[in-house]
């Protein structure tokens, strides 16, 4: 047997054991205290979905994809063992100035204000 079909067989077997053991398991049923949330001991006072405003999710889309050029950026100083280096550099650099022109269209569009 080769490593794919021993891993095969485990990741089944496994997978059947921890099936069949769920069933076996006592089943929980959570009464409405265990429900409710719990806000330091005192009844909660309002709802626990409060709306949340769309500029935090803006801010952290925008915090992701500011993170994940960085995490592309990271090999760039390892570029210059490449075929064409310069290449490398240039399209890293049309990546940055996209991406800085997006910052700075969000900037001017109001999209990073936070008074209304």
């Amino acid at each position: 047997m080769n490593l794919v079909t021993t891993i095969i067989i485990i990741a089944v077997a496994l997978s059947t054991i921890l099936a069949i053991v769920s069933f076996w398991l006592p089943q929980m049923t959570p009464d409405h205290e265990k429900l409710s949330p719990y806000e330091c001991g005192f009844d909660p006072l309002g709802s626990a979905r409060l709306p949340f405003s769309l500029r935090f999710f803006l801010v952290a889309i925008l915090f992701l994809l500011f993170d994940l050029e960085i995490a592309l950026l990271l090999p760039l100083p390892w570029g210059d063992q490449l075929s064409s280096p310069l290449l490398t550099f240039f399209w890293a650099s049309a990546v940055l100035i996209l991406l800085t022109l997006g910052l700075i269209y969000e900037w001017l569009q109001g999209g990073l204000e936070w008074a209304e």
